[in-house]
């Protein structure tokens, strides 16, 4: 059997300036075809031995499995958390055209 061949993607930060600039970012390097924006949310979490209540800004990314690893890097590097949450979720089902529609607004490699 092989993976899912969509994805969403979700990350999160602490300012909607900051989740502006990765769902922008990921799109115009067609590393996602849409990036939407929650906000915001409020995450409870463990962090360096204390449990931390942050308001945050979830972003969502459609993309194909194809750009992952891609997406991921790209994330990686722009996010200014030490340890973004990076995850991505598989698209089991959707509608045909979207999902066309995302295929051809992604780019798994570096060409246009």
């Amino acid at each position: 059997m092989t993976g899912p061949e969509f994805l969403t993607v979700l990350t999160t930060t602490d300012s909607p300036a900051k989740a502006d600039a990765l769902a922008r970012g990921a799109v115009e390097a067609r590393l996602a075809a849409c990036a939407q924006i929650s906000a915001p949310v409020t995450s409870v979490y463990h962090w360096q031995g204390a449990i931390e209540t942050t308001e945050e800004w979830q972003v969502l990314f459609k993309t194909t499995a194809a750009c992952y690893e891609a997406l991921e890097a790209h994330l990686t590097a722009a996010h200014d958390y030490d340890v973004p949450e990076i995850l991505a979720v598989p698209v089991v089902r959707g509608n045909a055209p979207y999902l066309s529609w995302l295929t051809d607004e992604t780019t798994p490699d570096d060409t246009p």
